[in-house]
């Protein structure tokens, strides 16, 4: 492909919040980096995104990881337009449970491997941005669906603001991560980046569902992950750029 086409990566994009940004993303006319531990998921995925996709697997809790999606999205695309954070591990113990690797691990996958995702991918928005023309000719003007503003989206959660007993460790993790998304926009200015932390109450996930059931907490007081994502979807197309550096809540039904 040539470098005209808006592309986006998501991590954790083999289920819920992030498979269904993914195929948001490419109904839009994204061409969508699929990023996951697991490539059978992630192929899975691929075949209900629309449009051009690539599948990489990598573990973001790892340098050499966080560092292999950037650099195979752009090596395959020749651009990178949105970075969205999704990916994640949630534990649900109490505080005297919880081990060091277990601990270490979780803040690698919610906390170090966003930072280090968008640490890689700065550069990018940053030449792109310098890219741009200035001149008000329509001939030197970006493609149609281009600004040349890079926007990164962290998926944080409404358990920062009060977690209930077991999430503690996941809380202060996500907690970082709206930290994070306002040095981006503090520091992005310059760079063409702009970044937003979008925090959902209790999804309808594999991952939900390995810490509550059913019966503490129902299917009616949880989001569909297509809820979460069309937020998500809102902040990568520019439509919430007034909320730059802000944590942007999405409530669990009542």
């Amino acid at each position: 492909m040539n470098n005209t086409q808006r592309v986006a990566i998501v991590t954790g994009a083999g289920s819920g919040i992030g498979r269904a940004t993914a195929e948001m993303l490419g109904e839009c006319g994204f061409a969508v980096v699929l990023a996951g531990r697991t490539r059978e998921t992630l192929e899975a995925t691929a075949e209900s995104v629309p449009g051009e996709t690539l599948v990489l697997p990598a573990d973001v809790g790892t340098e050499t990881g966080a560092r292999a999606i950037v650099e195979g999205a752009a090596g395959a695309f020749g651009r990178l337009d949105v970075l969205v954070n999704n990916a994640a591990v949630a534990p649900c113990k109490p505080f005297a449970e919880f081990g060091w690797a277990e601990l270490e691990r979780m803040y690698r996958v919610n906390s170090i491997g966003p930072m280090a995702l968008i640490a890689a991918a700065w550069p990018v928005f940053a030449a792109q941005h310098a890219a741009q023309p200035t001149t008000g000719n329509p001939e030197h003007r970006p493609p149609e669906g281009h600004d040349n503003i890079a926007r990164i989206v962290n998926l944080s959660s409404m358990a920062t603001l009060d977690p209930f007993p077991g999430l503690a460790a996941y809380a202060a993790s996500k907690a970082a991560v709206n930290l994070l998304t306002r040095a981006c926009a503090n520091e992005g200015a310059d760079a063409g980046i702009k970044a937003f932390a979008v925090a959902p109450g209790a999804v309808e996930t594999a991952m939900l569902r390995s810490i509550a059931s059913e019966d503490v907490l129902p299917r009616n007081m949880t989001l569909n992950p297509k809820q979460v994502a069309s937020v998500i979807l809102a902040c990568a197309c520019g439509e919430r750029d007034e909320e730059n550096g802000s944590v942007i809540l999405v409530p669990s039904p009542a």
